[in-house]
């Protein structure tokens, strides 16, 4: 068993019983931070652990680092150690996002530390649960193993490196949240609105069909080509909000067979946090 990217609800129930399996559950609600947590203790896929974006995904705030910065890599290394996640465990996650947010956000994490054998519930939570699937209550863990990696550093750029690509011909740095938030129509969340300059766009739910799965790969790469042009894979920089939705586009690209993209985990929240970095507005 060897999942990278994508697995459907009947792959995983074909597995479940497999003991170098984890299943980890990454519903969140950024409305509700609890909200997730009550989900899973109500009912889960058998077997599955329950990852909380704010307390397991994310690293402490500073005020400067963004709304959900990147855990240090030693936390990093004792949160998936304390789930049982040793070198050989397939590792597959999922959340109640179409597209997967905080389950895609946890897959980049794996591989970012050196992890491969991760992959995203296709459909998540719904795909399982719209089908009839067994499911469990209550927490769940497996005996703690010794995960075993280190930070791929060369997968992230910094807000000084992201400043500088954003102007060279030759990179291309994406905005994956919504279209009105890159224009600066709007921003409910952020210190101002508006995106980096020189970015494009790239929305991460245009990786989705009308059935809320991710689409076909040869549709996903068209999609993705489009926005790249003449950029390739691994010179392009995705960002979101915080670091998590950007995530989606980055499993896409992966799916896609378009590998090697960037992520600038810092995102808007970080970049608009500072008064003295600029902020562009309008279309592109």
């Amino acid at each position: 068993m060897n999942y990278t990217t994508l697995l459907s609800a009947q792959e995983l129930r074909q597995h479940l019983d497999d003991p170098k399996l984890a299943v980890v559950d990454c519903r969140f609600n950024l409305n509700d931070v609890g909200a997730g947590r009550r989900a899973y203790l109500e009912s889960h896929i058998p077997g599955a652990m329950y990852a909380h974006l704010d307390d397991d995904l994310s690293g402490p705030k500073t005020g400067s680092n963004g709304r959900h910065p990147l855990p240090s890599s030693e936390a990093m290394v004792k949160t998936v150690s304390g789930w049982g996640i040793a070198p050989d465990t397939q590792v597959v996650v999922y959340d109640d996002q179409y597209g997967g947010l905080g389950a895609a956000r946890l897959w980049w994490m794996l591989k970012y530390m050196g992890h491969d054998h991760a992959a995203v519930l296709d459909g998540g939570w719904q795909a399982w649960a719209n089908v009839g699937f067994p499911t469990r209550s209550g927490a769940e863990s497996r005996p703690p193993a010794q995960f075993v990696g280190g930070p791929h550093l060369e997968m992230i750029r910094g807000a000084d490196e992201v400043a500088e690509l954003s102007q060279s011909s030759s990179w291309k740095v994406i905005d994956s949240r919504a279209f009105p938030r890159y224009r600066g129509d709007e921003e409910p969340i952020d210190r101002v609105p508006g995106h980096i300059p020189g970015a494009t766009h790239f929305y991460w739910q245009s990786i989705l069909g009308p059935d809320g799965r991710i689409l076909p790969p040869d549709q996903l790469r068209a999609k993705l080509q489009n926005v790249l042009a003449e950029t390739q894979p691994e010179q392009a920089v995705f960002y979101c909000g915080s670091g998590v939705s950007a995530a989606a586009n980055l499993l896409a690209m992966e799916a896609a067979g378009l590998p090697g993209a960037k992520l600038y985990p810092g995102s808007w929240s970080e970049w608009s946090s500072d008064p003295k970095r600029p902020v562009a507005t309008g279309d592109w």
